[in-house]
Order: structure tokens, then C-alpha cells, then sequence
């Protein structure tokens, strides 16, 4: 059982910046990936970046590459998403997620574990 917990996120202003944390323990096997979704009401959960626990291989949707940046602190046990450029559309709430597979997953009905949520409000 892998538990996680987020911390971060907040109301910024368009163009601003954020960085959300998530910390893992519990038995985190090493052929695994990290990952943040989020959820804006009325809509689905969506994939928004994925990391590997080892090999450091990474993973973007379409909507945040190149403004996004998923990292991880593998002695920390703790993987972040740096936010940069927001906009008003990258507003919902972020989970991270863990998977036990040795392979990026993008639908969140596969992830295992679940960190608790945190809003990200983005004002125009």
C-alpha cells in the first residue's frame, strides 16, 4: 500500500507559477510511476503529466508540454509538478497517483493510490 500526500496549489494569477508536492511511503516499487491528473468540475479526471519512479522517463498531455514540468526526489520520496504560465483553463483540482507498472498509464482508473487533492485556481 503506497499512501500520498499533496501539499501546494493555491489562487494565482494568470501567467503566474505554482509547484505542487506530493510525498509517497509505504512500499513504492521501483519498476512504478508517479503521475498528476486533474478534475474540473464537470469533467472527467484527466492525465495531466507522468513520471518513472527510476529512469526519470517523462510523460506530458498535450494541453501543459512545454509549461509544465513533472521532477522527482526519489530520496525524498516526493515528486512535484512545477506549473508555469497558467492560465485560467488549467484551473481544477490536482491529484497525484501512483501505478504499479513499469509503463505510463493515462486513465485514472488504472493508478493504485491516490493523494488527497488540491485546488488551483488561475484568475484571469
Amino acid at each position: 500500500q503506497v499512501q500520498l500526500v499533496q501539499s501546494g496549489g493555491g489562487l494565482v494569477q494568470a501567467g503566474d507559477s505554482l509547484r505542487l508536492s506530493c510525498a509517497a511511503s509505504g512500499r513504492i516499487f521501483s519498476r512504478s510511476y508517479m503521475a498528476w491528473f486533474r478534475q474540473a468540475p464537470g469533467k472527467d479526471r484527466r492525465f495531466v503529466a507522468a513520471i518513472s519512479w527510476t529512469g526519470g522517463a517523462t510523460h506530458y498531455s498535450d494541453s501543459v508540454k512545454g509549461r509544465f514540468t513533472i521532477s522527482r526526489d526519489n530520496a525524498e520520496n516526493t515528486v512535484y509538478l512545477q506549473m508555469d504560465s497558467l492560465k485560467p483553463e488549467d484551473t481544477a483540482i490536482y491529484y497525484c497517483a501512483w501505478i504499479n507498472s513499469p509503463r505510463v498509464a493515462y486513465h485514472f482508473s488504472l493508478y493504485n493510490s491516490w493523494g488527497q487533492g488540491t485546488q488551483v485556481t488561475v484568475s484571469s
